[in-house]
């Protein structure tokens, strides 16, 4: 059968079904929890997860968490409230960004920046990008761009040092975001919610113990191409559908694909797909629109990431397999 876009079609509505029955079954009755928390944060993702998490288990059952900081868009907020009020579940905003000052994340990144960026202060604006995929040609690095008062950016190529401060800093956000994702459900006895698609989940897109940790990922089996197949059936608000993925992390706007993926969702899903099911770089090319050296590539990059992240999947270690009644 020839290879096609095709491929990552599903019936959202039979999709939509086990969710929620799976869903019931996982939360009520093996967590036994009263419901779920979802961090909402006017992606996508969180949308079609609180979406979801909503139909499964009813709206009363549902808290829905805004968790924005300092140099969040406030964009995130009008389009999560649009959906809160659309499903009408209760919702909670937390500010972190005090939390965040008080541990130092906003002056531990421009610590770390200044190593090579001397005159960056608060004043300054920055984000971290990646080489696309389509074109590079070897080893993959970090550039971090940062803009002036004044508007004027420049592009900068990391140091692993100082790439490592930074990451190690913004990752404080994921993690303040956690603590009271699980606040609120240890108070309303609530399973937290992770929200990652397939992509992100494979490729380790996620902070451990920041957004990776969860009770439960409704959509960690679904190509992104098929949460938005999932959120036009559920209604999701054209706004919100119609946003490119962005990562609200750094204070510069910042796409997934600048950062992390290299090319389009819609390429990437099908370039997974393909390398998990065997399909030729030849087929995946004709498919996506990509050369087939910029397939072979994007082969091999999966690849790295899933060694490079297999360390976020992992479980504590044990000196020794511990008997009794923990869950292994």
């Amino acid at each position: 059968m020839k290879f096609t876009k095709d491929v990552l079609r599903i019936d959202p509505s039979a999709v939509v079904g086990q969710i929620e029955q799976t869903l019931r079954e996982q939360v009520l009755r093996q967590l036994k929890r009263k419901g779920v928390v979802v961090a909402l944060s006017g992606g996508i993702d969180s949308s079609v997860t609180l979406a979801l998490c909503a139909r499964a288990l009813g709206k009363e059952r549902v808290l829905a968490l805004q968790l924005p900081e300092h140099e969040s868009n406030d964009e995130n907020l009008v389009l999560g409230q649009l959906l809160v009020d659309k499903l009408k579940v209760n919702s909670i905003v937390e500010e972190i960004g005090p939390i965040l000052d008080a541990a130092g994340c906003y002056r531990r990144r421009d610590e770390a920046i200044r190593k090579q960026v001397p005159e960056y202060d608060a004043r300054h604006k920055c984000k971290i990008v990646l080489a696309n995929a389509r074109e590079h040609r070897g080893f993959e690095f970090f550039h971090l761009v940062v803009e002036s008062p004044e508007g004027v950016q420049q592009k900068v190529r990391l140091e692993a040092e100082v790439y490592l401060g930074i990451v190690a800093a913004t990752n404080m956000k994921q993690r303040a975001r956690k603590f009271f994702e699980y606040y609120h459900a240890d108070r309303l006895n609530y399973a937290v919610t992770g929200t990652p698609n397939r992509l992100e989940y494979d490729q380790g897109f996620f902070v451990k113990n920041g957004d990776g940790a969860a009770d439960v990922k409704p959509i960690a089996h679904l190509y992104k191409t098929q949460v938005y197949q999932i959120a036009e059936y559920l209604e999701i608000p054209e706004e919100i559908r119609s946003r490119p993925p962005t990562t609200d992390t750094y204070s510069l706007p910042q796409t997934q694909e600048e950062f992390y993926f290299s090319v389009p969702y819609g390429q990437m899903d099908l370039c997974l797909y393909g390398l998990n099911h065997g399909v030729t770089a030849a087929e995946v090319s004709e498919a996506t629109g990509l050369r087939i050296d910029q397939v072979d590539r994007i082969y091999a990059e999966i690849g790295s990431k899933r060694r490079a992240t297999r360390y976020l999947h992992t479980k504590p270690l044990l000196i020794e397999r511990v008997e009794g009644p923990c869950v292994d």
